[in-house]
């Protein structure tokens, strides 16, 4: 029983430190001599846990929710999608422009495009938990002819979660994982 306990332990701090980030195309350089970015943030194509789509997971959660208590799904549906503007992307500005010391300007020469691919957003329940997770592929473009593609990177299994273990609240430990992205492709790219 005491083995089990300490793998299971091992096996989610390892699982912390598992984020990868790998260019997979292009030049970096361009951006060494830059003050400021245009960040953007796309969620296409995005598929949550176990589904293929986002639509079909807000579908199930919806559905579920609104069993237990009528409306209740509703208001989930539209938390799950403020929440990408109102707790993911700044943890995701904060961290990134913190290390990276630039300023996100709509007119900067460079446009960073943080396309969310998959959000796994994980459970805590006290005794039990999985971190939550994302993967992303970020493609760094020119601003004024945007099919100049300077460079694209893939982001994956970017951890989330509260190194206290209280994080109940699923958009919190998906910000969190949002913020460890930001924070370590800055470091990648400068």
């Amino acid at each position: 029983m005491r083995v089990s306990f300490l793998l299971l332990l091992m096996s989610l701090t390892l699982a912390g430190y598992a984020q990868k980030i790998k260019k997979t195309k292009g030049d970096l350089a361009p951006l060494k001599d830059q003050s400021s970015i245009n960040v953007e943030f796309s969620y296409e194509g995005l598929s949550v846990g176990k589904f293929k789509s986002e639509a079909d997971y807000i579908a199930k959660k919806t559905e579920e929710f609104n069993k237990k208590e009528a409306g209740k799904g509703d208001k989930w549906a539209e938390s799950w999608q403020s929440d990408k503007s109102r707790a993911y992307e700044p943890q995701f500005l904060e961290q990134f422009l913190e290390k990276s010391k630039l300023k996100n300007e709509k007119n900067a020469k460079y446009t960073l495009i943080f396309r969310t691919t998959f959000i796994e957003p994980g459970f805590n329940v006290g005794a039990w938990r999985k971190n939550a997770y994302i993967d992303a592929t970020v493609t760094i473009v020119e601003t004024a002819n945007r099919s100049n593609v300077i460079a694209e990177l893939t982001v994956d299994n970017s951890p989330g979660r509260d190194a206290m273990g209280v994080d109940f609240d699923t958009s919190w430990r998906i910000s969190e994982a949002y913020a460890k992205a930001g924070k370590s492709l800055s470091k990648y790219i400068w």
